[in-house]
């Protein structure tokens, strides 16, 4: 399994629990996340990105296509890319995120 593999798992568990706390903590303290083709962010640190989940949730899960480019399908149908940079102690530094 990759990290981004654990990643979307852990988002997946998320979605379905509504624990974005936790999966919060996936990312470093300065991180960044950054949506495109969404009236969304960019968030930057890990309160803000907790924040940002817990009150605007996403409601659907994602399936992994292809970890080697982050191509990913929501359960609803719609596809996307993510790109993830990883910090040396294997936190979430920067998260971008493009919907088709």
């Amino acid at each position: 399994m990759t990290q981004l593999d654990d990643h979307v798992t852990a988002f997946n568990h998320a979605v379905t629990t509504g624990d974005w706390d936790t999966f919060a903590t996936r990312f470093a303290e300065d991180a960044r996340m950054t949506f495109v083709g969404v009236p969304a962010g960019p968030f930057t640190g890990r309160a803000t990105i907790a924040a940002a989940y817990a009150a605007n949730p996403p409601t659907e899960t994602m399936t992994l296509l292809d970890p080697a480019t982050g191509r990913f399908q929501w359960s609803g149908g719609g596809t996307g890319t993510m790109h993830v940079t990883w910090a040396p102690n294997g936190t979430v530094q920067e998260l971008t995120v493009a919907f088709d």
